[in-house]
Parts: C-alpha cells; sequence; structure tokens
C-alpha cells in the first residue's frame, strides 16, 4: 500500500465541472483504487444525484464527509520558509522512504494535536490501520499508515523527528565533507518544535491515534557537568 498520498481540494465539483463558490458546502468521497487513493470532491446536487442512496461500498468509496469550500487567499509576499513539523511531514511524504514511516505518524500526531490536521476517517488495510486526515486550512487529504509503535520504541522516534526538525533532511556540508552544525532557529508557536500532548482514544470511526507515552519532543542535549566531589 501507499501511505504518502496527499491530495489538495478541487475547487470545482469533479462531477458537474460547476465551480464551488466561497463558504459552499460540498461531499469529499475516498475511493480504494488498489496503489492509491483518489479523493473525489462533489456538490451537493450531485451527491445527492448520484451517491447519497444506497451502501458506501456500492458506490465504491471506502469513506466520505462534508466540508465548506474556502476561496483560496491572495499569494502572500515572499518569505525566508524555516522548516516546520507540518513541511519536514510533506517533504518525509514525498521522499516515501520506508524508515521515516513512523516519524511520518509522528508528526501528523503533531500536527493533528496543534490543529492543524484533523482526522476524518480511519480503516484497515492488509492489516494495518490507515488514517485519512485532512488539513484544517487547504482541505489537502493525507493518507498515513499507523506503523503500531511499541512504547520502547518511541523515544527513538520522537529523538529523529528531533534531529529532523533541527538540522532538516539534507543538512548543508562544510568544505571538509563534514555536516555543518547549526543551531536551532527560533521556536514560534505551533511550528518548529511540539509537544506531543497524550491523544485520549475516543468512541466512533475517526478517533486519532493513543500514543499516551509521548512526551515533549526535543533534541538530544549533552549531560550538564557534576560538581567534583570533595573530601
Amino acid at each position: 500500500m501507499i501511505d504518502w498520498n496527499i491530495q489538495s481540494r478541487a475547487h470545482a465539483c469533479q462531477s458537474c465541472g460547476k465551480a464551488f463558490a466561497d463558504k459552499q458546502a460540498y461531499h469529499t468521497l475516498l475511493f480504494d483504487e488498489k496503489r492509491d487513493y483518489r479523493r473525489l470532491d462533489v456538490c451537493e446536487p450531485c451527491w445527492s444525484a448520484q451517491y447519497s442512496q444506497g451502501a458506501s461500498d456500492r458506490k465504491g468509496f471506502i469513506s466520505h464527509w462534508q466540508g465548506v469550500y474556502e476561496a483560496p487567499p491572495s499569494a502572500p509576499p515572499d518569505a525566508i520558509q524555516k522548516e516546520t513539523a507540518e513541511t519536514l511531514l510533506r517533504k518525509l511524504m514525498e521522499q516515501n522512504e520506508p524508515r521515516h514511516a513512523a516519524a511520518r505518524f509522528i508528526l501528523a500526531v503533531m500536527l493533528e494535536r496543534k490543529r492543524m490536521l484533523k482526522v476524518k476517517a480511519q480503516f484497515t488495510q492488509d492489516g494495518q490501520r490507515v488514517f485519512v486526515y485532512e488539513h484544517a486550512k487547504s482541505a489537502e487529504v493525507f493518507t498515513i499508515a499507523d506503523p503500531a509503535l511499541q512504547l520502547n520504541q518511541l523515544d527513538a522516534v520522537q529523538r529523529e523527528v528531533a534531529h529532523l526538525l533541527e538540522h532538516g533532511l539534507n543538512p548543508p556540508v562544510d568544505v571538509s565533507g563534514a555536516p555543518a552544525t547549526q543551531t536551532q532557529a527560533p521556536v514560534e508557536s505551533g511550528q518548529t518544535s511540539a509537544e506531543l500532548i497524550p491523544v485520549p482514544a475516543v468512541g466512533g470511526e475517526c478517533c486519532a491515534p493513543d500514543l499516551t507515552a509521548v512526551t515533549t519532543i526535543e533534541a538530544a542535549a549533552p549531560p550538564e557537568p557534576q560538581p567534583a566531589l570533595t573530601t
């Protein structure tokens, strides 16, 4: 299966082609294409006429939710970009390396707790739980598999995420060929460093992942020197 899929919200109904108006209600359907997941955004009339009647499996989709379309804002002026949990997650999903599967999952949980991602659905495929997240502002859909982390694995994954947030995926290299030392950028609220607040498991189909043992992510630091003992 593919767990890195990101799909943006459509700006027009993908059934009739009519452009969405600002604040217009729409329906999102998620289809299992075997090798990938496909998102379909449709207007209310098309939903009522083509998809609302009968079981979802008969219509071919595995999940469905409603949203409100927000017209995209004008492009902001260029600014210096910092590595954040969101940009790091996007880069990791684009690379789609199996060794970063746990880091992608942890970053998604971080962003869910910051209310930047919302769990819209979850299902099981090939014995593995898959979460469907929607971006709170852009309504992009992220499908991320649960790596089923054990408690004794969480510390190592948190250290990996902290290192990636501080140094990035491709840290600069100096002339000697060794990675250059970087100082961590100032933390903005809800951005670079973040706390993984315990997520309570709740009833219902779309509950967030439960990582009650996960604590604050911090970059590894050497122990402070202890004063010498005097006799």
